[in-house]
């Protein structure tokens, strides 16, 4: 599979989603794409029909706003029924709610209220390590969460336990709703922070898919400690206009801006 075309049509799916339900965190769901695509597609032992497996591997989301992105991708791997996601999609009495809702196939926890993913990423990672389990856990955080002092909690305890079944992305796209997460709260330097903390380190460009799967590949070769990825993003990737723009971080497109959006994905397709 060209997992770089399929990561263009999820981008499309998202555009459609937000579009059509009037909502929707657009500018994370695009940063955050190629790292799913990667998981979801290639990396994860997981599928519609092992969501009972005790050995399937664990995804979090912690950055929960970007669930658009996590069901389109989930959809497209037939978890649900597409068509019911685009029909429904944050609409009165729908399971499709704005976060991650574990009613869903597919999906292991809620998540939402930032800080919390990695803490339940850590014990899971744990209860593989206590039953003697081969599954793997993978947890995908913002950088504006990062400011929660919970994920450092739960950065201590990987740590402590050995965790080196669990993977952590941070997705580095350096902007939040407020603003810049410098602005925020600063957030640099991640890498030093993570490392001081006894985890694995890795840094790459977060919309790269080759340098994503080697990263995957090398935390899998990682032993006797966590792994942590901080993948340098840019927010709103794929769509022009949408690109290094906090404006876009809960932001509907216009039919000129949406059709531009297509388009733009379009071609970039075309290039593949």
């Amino acid at each position: 599979m060209n997992l770089e075309a399929k990561a263009l049509d999820i981008r499309k799916d998202i555009i459609e989603l937000i579009y059509s339900a009037g909502c929707g965190h657009i500018g994370g769901d695009l940063s955050v794409t190629d790292i799913l695509v990667d998981l979801y597609y290639k990396q994860m032992n997981v599928a519609p029909d092992k969501m009972d497996d005790p050995n399937r591997d664990r995804f979090v989301l912690s950055k929960g706003h970007s669930v658009e992105a996590l069901y389109c991708v989930l959809a497209d791997r037939g978890f649900f029924d597409k068509k019911e996601l685009f029909d429904t999609y944050s609409k009165y009495l729908s399971k499709y709610i704005g976060h991650p809702n574990n009613k869903i196939n597919g999906v292991e926890m809620n998540t939402g209220s930032l800080g919390h993913g990695l803490s339940v990423a850590v014990g899971m990672a744990l209860a593989g390590k206590m039953d003697k389990r081969d599954y793997r856990v993978y947890a995908v955080m913002g950088d504006g969460e990062m400011a929660e002092g919970s994920n450092w909690e739960a950065v201590t305890a990987g740590a402590h336990y050995g965790l080196d079944n669990l993977t952590a992305f941070v997705d580095r796209n350096r902007l939040q709703i407020s603003g810049t997460t410098e602005e925020v709260m600063t957030a640099d330097d991640q890498e030093e922070r993570w490392a001081a903390f006894g985890w694995n380190v890795i840094s790459i460009p977060g919309n790269n898919m080759e340098a994503i799967d080697d990263a995957v590949e090398e935390a899998k070769k990682t032993k006797g400690k966590p792994t942590v990825i901080i993948a340098n993003t840019t927010k709103g990737c794929g769509v022009s206009f949408i690109e290094n723009k906090a404006a876009w971080h809960h932001k509907v497109p216009t039919e000129a801006e949406y059709q531009q959006a297509l388009k733009e994905l379009d071609e970039r397709r075309a290039q593949l």
